[in-house]
């Protein structure tokens, strides 16, 4: 199912306890704007603008960076939040690790993971 927009992927997710980091990102998926690169207004490897440009005013992006909106986001959902979800019901735990603890070693093929 493709939701329509960001709000509804936010109902959606917040009620879970399910947490996402909206992260700018190079328009050609050059880098992420993160730890040594989050300061920059280009991206190093193309030049590109991190940014909506209108036009080619570049001193104004710098200035009112704030209000300029990203030209690119990436919905980055962590998951290690996850995995503490799905392992914490321990009826659930036993479902997910059936595969490797239940399974018949009898030399027929029963599931795919039985092939070699």
């Amino acid at each position: 199912m493709l939701l329509k927009s960001y709000y509804q992927a936010k109902k959606i997710l917040c009620p879970m306890g399910m947490e996402y980091q909206k992260l700018h990102v190079c328009p050609n998926d050059c880098i992420l704007y993160k730890h040594e690169f989050e300061e920059m207004h280009k991206c190093p490897w193309c030049g590109v603008s991190r940014y909506k440009v209108k036009d080619e005013d570049e001193c104004s992006i710098h200035e009112n960076s704030k209000k300029v909106p990203p030209a690119k986001v990436l919905w980055y959902l962590p998951i290690i939040p996850r995995f503490k979800r799905l392992f914490a019901n321990v009826d659930g735990t036993k479902d997910l690790t059936l595969n490797a603890n239940g399974r018949n070693y009898d030399g027929m093929l029963r599931h795919l993971a039985d092939s070699s």
